[in-house]
C-alpha cells in the first residue's frame, strides 16, 4: 500500500499519467535531449574559456599569452582553463536542469546560452575583469527574477498572441533545423554568399555523408514507428562515426581541412583522458566592479554597464519565452491559455538558472530549444529533465565518452524536430495583414538573424504597428506597447552604448 501511494504521488506530482506518457519514454526523451545538448561541453569552453579579459587574464586567472607582444600563446594554461569551464558548465547545467524538471515539472534542459556567452567573450569581458562580467550574469539573473516574483513576466508572457505563439513556435523550429544543418557542415559560409551547400557547393567528405546517413535512419525508425528512434539514430550514427574516424583519421575540421568533424572527433577515448572535474571556477565573482572605473563612479560607464545587462536580461527573458511556448506546444501540454502548467516554477528556475551561470563562471544558464528533440522521443514530463540533469552530472566525470558523439551525429534530430514543428504554420491567420505579417517576420528572422530574440522582438514591434495602421490599436495589451518599446531599445543598443561612452 505505501509503495502504491508512493508511485500514486510520483504520478500526480509529474502528471505522468495526465500528460499521456510513461517513465520509459521520459527516460528515452531525457537521454535524447541530453545527447543533442552535449555539443555544449565542448563549445562552451571553446568560447569563454579562450577569451581574455581587459588585463589579459583567462577565468582561472592565469594570462593567456606568455609574453607582453601577446605572441606566444599560454597553451598549458589555456588547455587548463577549457576543462574548468567545462566542468562548471556541466555542473550548473546538471543542478539547474534537475530544478527544472522537479519545480518547474517541465521537460527541458538548461545549459549555458550560445549567444550570451559569446557576447560575454568577445564583447563585455574585454572591457573588464572576468569576474566582473560574470557579476553582469549574476544582475541579469536577479532582475529577471524580480519579474517573475512580481509577476510582470507571467503578465508579459500571457500577453502575446496567439498568431505570434504559433509564429514563435515555427521560427524555433526553422532555427533549431538551420542549427542542425550548419553543426553538420551541410550548410556552411559561402565566398560570396552569406550560406552555401557543404565544401563550395557541393556535399563532400565522411562526416556529411555520416550526417546524412543519419538522418534517413531515422526517417526510417520513425515510420516504422519504432520506440526510441532518435535515441537510436544518435546512438548508431555516432558508432558509425568511431568506425570511420577509426580507418579514415580525418581529424578535426579547418581551413586545410573542409571534410574533417564540424566540432567533436568520434575516437574512442583512453584511460588518460579521465580526470576528476575542477570546479575551482566556482564563485569567482565581482557584483559591484563592473560599474566602476578602477573604483571610482562614472556616469558613462555606469550607463553603458547598465545597458549592456539590460542587453543580456532582454535577450534570456525572450529566448526562455520562445524556448517555453514552442516546447510545451510541440508536446501538447499547454493549457486554454496557450500556457504551460507551473509557469511561474519554470520562469523562477530559469532565472536562478541565470544567477547560477554567473556564480559559477559558466555564462548565463538557459532553456535549450534542443529539448524539442526529446519532447519528439516521448518526453512530456519534468522526469525527463532530472534524467538529462543526470547526464550533465555523469559527464562531469565521463567527458571523454560524451565527446564521442559528433554534431553530425545530433544534427538530424535537430533538422527532424524542426520538421515536426513546422505543422503549427496552419494556425496563424494569413489572410489578415496585421496577423501574417508580425508572425512571418517572426519566423523567418530567427534562423536568419540567429537569433530567437530578434524574431521574437521584430514580430511584436511590427503587431503593434500594423495593428495601430489597421486602426485596431485599442486590442493591444498595454504591456505589448511597453515590451515592443524596449525592443526597438535593444536593436539600437551599440548606438546607446557608443553615445554612453562619450559622457
Amino acid at each position: 500500500m505505501p509503495s502504491n501511494t508512493a508511485s500514486a504521488r510520483f504520478d500526480n506530482w509529474f502528471h505522468l499519467t495526465e500528460r499521456g506518457s510513461t517513465r520509459s519514454r521520459e527516460i528515452r526523451g531525457g537521454l535524447v535531449t541530453f545527447f543533442t545538448m552535449a555539443y555544449i561541453l565542448a563549445l562552451n569552453p571553446l568560447i569563454i574559456g579562450t577569451a581574455a579579459d581587459k588585463n589579459g587574464k583567462l577565468l582561472n586567472g592565469a594570462p593567456k599569452f606568455l609574453d607582453a607582444a601577446g605572441t606566444t600563446l599560454n597553451t598549458a594554461a589555456i588547455d587548463d582553463n577549457k576543462m574548468m569551464v567545462m566542468a562548471v558548465t556541466a555542473f550548473v547545467a546538471a543542478i539547474m536542469t534537475i530544478a527544472m524538471g522537479i519545480w518547474g515539472r517541465f521537460p527541458m534542459g538548461i545549459a549555458t546560452g550560445l549567444g550570451i556567452n559569446s557576447l560575454l567573450a568577445y564583447v563585455v569581458a574585454p572591457t573588464m575583469t572576468w569576474s566582473q562580467a560574470m557579476g553582469l550574469v549574476v544582475w541579469e539573473g536577479v532582475l529577471i527574477l524580480v519579474f517573475v516574483l512580481t509577476g510582470v513576466r507571467e503578465m508579459i508572457f500571457r500577453a502575446v498572441p496567439n498568431s505570434l505563439r504559433s509564429a514563435i513556435s515555427v521560427g524555433i523550429g526553422l532555427f533549431i533545423a538551420f542549427v542542425g544543418f550548419v553543426d553538420s557542415g551541410v550548410i556552411r559560409r559561402g565566398a560570396g554568399t552569406p550560406v552555401t551547400l557543404g565544401v563550395g557547393g557541393s556535399l563532400e567528405g565522411w562526416p556529411i555523408f555520416l550526417c546524412l546517413f543519419g538522418f534517413l535512419l531515422l526517417v526510417v525508425l520513425h515510420q516504422r514507428h519504432v520506440k526510441g528512434s532518435m535515441l537510436i539514430a544518435i546512438i548508431g550514427t555516432s558508432l558509425l562515426g568511431v568506425i570511420i574516424e577509426a580507418i579514415a583519421h580525418l581529424g578535426p575540421q579547418g581551413e586545410k581541412n573542409p571534410t574533417g568533424w564540424a566540432l567533436n572527433v568520434p575516437r574512442l577515448p583512453g584511460v588518460e583522458d579521465f580526470r576528476l572535474p575542477d570546479l575551482s571556477l566556482l564563485g569567482h565573482v565581482d557584483l559591484f566592479g563592473g560599474f566602476l572605473v578602477d573604483g571610482h563612479f562614472h556616469v558613462g560607464v555606469f550607463l553603458g554597464t547598465l545597458l549592456v545587462v539590460f542587453s543580456l536580461m532582454l535577450a534570456d527573458f525572450f529566448d526562455t519565452m520562445g524556448t517555453v511556448v514552442a516546447i510545451g506546444d510541440h508536446a501538447g501540454i499547454l493549457d486554454e491559455t496557450g500556457n504551460p502548467e507551473h509557469l511561474k516554477g519554470i520562469l523562477v528556475v530559469d532565472a536562478l538558472a541565470a544567477v547560477a551561470g554567473g556564480l559559477g563562471s559558466a555564462s548565463s544558464a538557459t532553456g535549450y530549444v534542443e529539448s524539442a528533440a526529446g519532447v519528439g522521443e516521448g518526453a512530456r514530463t519534468g522526469i525527463a529533465s532530472i534524467v538529462t540533469g543526470i547526464g550533465f552530472l555523469l559527464a562531469m566525470f565521463l567527458s571523454p565518452i560524451v565527446s564521442i558523439i559528433p554534431s553530425e551525429a545530433a544534427a538530424p534530430v535537430l533538422v527532424f524536430v524542426g520538421f515536426l514543428m513546422m505543422a503549427q504554420v496552419t494556425h496563424i491567420d494569413w489572410k489578415h495583414v496585421e496577423e501574417g505579417l508580425p508572425a512571418f517576420l517572426g519566423m523567418v528572422l530567427m534562423p536568419f538573424a540567429y537569433s530567437i530574440t530578434t524574431g521574437i522582438g521584430a514580430g511584436l514591434i511590427m503587431f503593434c504597428i500594423t495593428k495601430t495602421i489597421a486602426g485596431k490599436a485599442r486590442k493591444i495589451h498595454p504591456l505589448l506597447w511597453v515590451v515592443a518599446a524596449l525592443f526597438v531599445v535593444y536593436f539600437v543598443q551599440s548606438l546607446l552604448m557608443r553615445l554612453f561612452g562619450q559622457m
